[in-house]
């Protein structure tokens, strides 16, 4: 119970409130299946990208953090090819620093930065962290050339 009224008071915010370039709601009523969006930033091989993402909220959220993921390809060193996301809040600790204090538009915001400052220290894909810390020309290249194909609309 408690659940289904946190995740409605963090929609209705999300709504009325929303992160700048965030959108995010239910997917066919499910409260548990969510759906969002992050306009990629200004100044980032992401800009002009609209990219889609599924949030599914576990049962024993807010104890357990969302599990999210990239529904739109994007080139980036911390998200895979199936849309994992290598973000330390959206694990738990010892591993990870989700918190229950962290809500869906705190994840969505760190995504978002996660976005415009990706981390090659923490890397999902290999190859494309050392061409973004060996060759960042081809890095911003290859990512923008992915956001056209991909998260235009």
């Amino acid at each position: 119970m408690q659940r289904a009224s946190r995740l409605k008071r963090e929609l209705s915010l999300l709504t009325t409130e929303p992160p700048p370039g965030i959108t995010c709601w239910q997917n066919e009523n499910q409260l548990d299946n969510l759906r969002a969006q992050i306009l990629g930033g200004a100044d980032t091989p992401y800009e002009k990208g609209i990219f889609s993402l599924e949030i599914v909220v576990p049962e024993r959220y807010p104890f357990e953090p969302p599990k999210i993921r990239f529904l739109t390809p994007i080139y980036h060193p911390n998200i895979d090819s199936a849309g994992r996301i290598c973000l330390d809040v959206l694990k738990l600790p010892p591993k990870g620093a989700w918190r229950p204090a962290l809500n869906i538009s705190t994840l969505l915001t760190s995504i978002q930065l996660l976005m415009a400052e990706p981390n090659p220290d923490d890397p999902l894909m290999a190859d494309i962290s050392s061409e973004y810390k060996y060759n960042k020309q081809l890095f911003l290249l290859n990512a923008k050339e992915w956001t056209e194909k991909y998260a235009s609309q």
